[in-house]
């Protein structure tokens, strides 16, 4: 399909997917021509589904949704892109004091031996059984400062504290709690022996099936919902299991911020309504990992081929009202924290400021983030030079530039600039395939962002940008 969302050619089929993995065979070419397109650069999207029986009657659940970029043919050139100066960003608003910034790499989602991750390379090819691994914490903390992170998160499960999958009735609540705040004090010791690393700690709360994964990224107690057969909490405080409305508004009572990790259209559900939207949970989350590289990977080298993307989803949270920036990230399970596959999130900390958690949650929260499938490249969009991430009232033209920097001799194959409307919950639209886009919005609350994808077939994505149009 085109990128405005015209679709060119459908392929359907109905496989059966058990315990191995299946390849599925599409006819690409037809009567020697390629799908009948001329060349260019088009979106692939491949939807999974479900196939289940109630009763007699046949039901048919969208489990999961891909989309790639792809080129068909030897596309033209994309258009001429403003260069990002290597690790700046734009200006602020004219008349005001020039910002810039240094860009920090890392990655946002892993695990550890102090849930289901942790697992040495060379026998790791799952999900380890909890807390059975022989690496924890430290032991990633040094090795993605060795591969040339910025900073890590290992954001361990918290429901697997109590060392079991599902509820240990003998787990001893005491020791579930200190082995959380264990992990905290090593983040904490490690940054203080090693200045321009940041070690962070965390919890991936929730589950997956009818449910959802969100990351705490700076939260000092343990939250769950599992009991031993006493009775007690294995938890410093009590959560109830899916129930995000609750969880929202404890996270910013906290203070606490969040990440929606891969994100689908069935999660993060309240009220029987996904994706809902809640002040406090707009409040709380700032991220949305659009990329995800394989979760069991046991490469070490960048080379992991597979990945999956998230757009989608978080393009439903940005309609439904959140304000979040998109980010790329590995959730390794096995011991190569962040060296799987080149993909980063980057962070744009204020030049001259040191890489600490303060500054750190201070730039998550202004959303100046971007996220990239290679790390040697740099995204970023302004509005009437104002940073993405940003939130402001608008009177008349609005001018949106997108910058862009390859370290390794890449370039831009497609440019895109994407609009949304926040609380709409309706459908972000293709606005621009230019890098400089001039237009006046209609009044009220809008949204921007861009993602760019470079001759290697690698994709950026911008955080977006908000703005109130108030007159013409």
């Amino acid at each position: 399909m085109r990128d405005d969302g015209h679709v060119l050619k459908q392929w359907k089929g109905r496989q059966a997917l058990a315990a191995a993995p299946v390849r599925v065979a599409i006819r690409w070419r037809t009567d020697g021509r390629t799908a009948g397109v001329p060349a260019g650069i088009y979106r692939l999207r491949l939807r999974a589904g479900i196939e289940m029986s109630i009763g007699n009657t046949p039901d048919h659940d969208i489990d999961v949704e891909q989309t790639w970029s792809v080129a068909v043919g030897l596309p033209r050139p994309a258009p001429s892109i403003a260069r990002a100066p290597a690790l700046s960003a734009a200006p602020a608003p004219a008349g005001s004091r020039a910002t810039l910034y240094t860009v920090h790499l890392g990655n946002l989602h892993s695990q550890t031996n102090h849930s289901d991750g942790g697992g040495a390379l060379g026998r790791c090819s799952g999900s380890q059984a909890p807390q059975s691994a022989a690496l924890g914490p430290t032991e990633a903390y040094d090795f993605a400062r060795r591969h040339g992170l910025d900073f890590l998160m290992t954001s361990e499960h918290n429901h697997m504290f109590d060392g079991s999958g599902g509820t240990n009735a003998g787990a001893d609540p005491a020791t579930v709690k200190a082995l959380y705040q264990s992990g905290i004090h090593a983040a904490n010791t490690w940054n203080l022996a090693h200045p321009g690393f940041l070690a962070m700690y965390g919890q991936e709360w929730g589950v997956i099936d009818h449910g959802g994964h969100l990351n705490i990224l700076n939260g000092g107690e343990l939250l769950g919902w599992e009991r031993n057969a006493a009775g007690d909490l294995l938890a410093d405080t009590a959560t109830p299991r899916n129930d995000y409305a609750t969880l929202y508004a404890l996270m910013r009572q906290r203070g606490w911020l969040g990440q929606f990790n891969h994100p689908r259209g069935d999660q993060f559900a309240i009220d029987g309504k996904p994706l809902a939207w809640t002040p406090d949970g707009d409040a709380a989350m700032v991220l949305c990992e659009v990329l995800n590289s394989n979760a069991f990977s046991n490469r070490d080298d960048e080379s992991e081929p597979r990945h999956s993307t998230y757009e989608a989803g978080c393009n439903k949270l940005l309609e439904a009202g959140y304000h979040v920036a998109f980010s790329s990230n590995q959730d390794n399970h096995c011991a190569n924290w962040g060296a799987s596959s080149s993909n980063r999130t980057g962070v744009l900390i204020e030049r001259g400021d040191a890489l600490t958690a303060d500054t750190f949650v201070a730039a998550l929260t202004a959303r100046r983030v971007y996220a990239t499938m290679d790390k040697n490249a740099e995204l970023v969009l302004t509005a009437n030079g104002r940073m993405m991430g940003e939130r402001f009232d608008n009177r008349g033209r609005l001018t949106l530039q997108v910058r862009y920097a390859g370290r390794r001799g890449q370039r831009p194959a497609a440019i895109n600039v994407f609009a949304g409307v926040p609380g709409r919950n309706g459908e972000v639209k293709l606005l621009s395939r230019k890098a400089s886009t001039v237009l006046t919005p209609t009044a009220g609350a809008h949204f921007y962002y861009a993602r760019v994808t470079q001759n290697d077939g690698k994709m950026l994505w911008s955080a977006p940008i908000w703005i109130h149009q108030t007159r013409r």
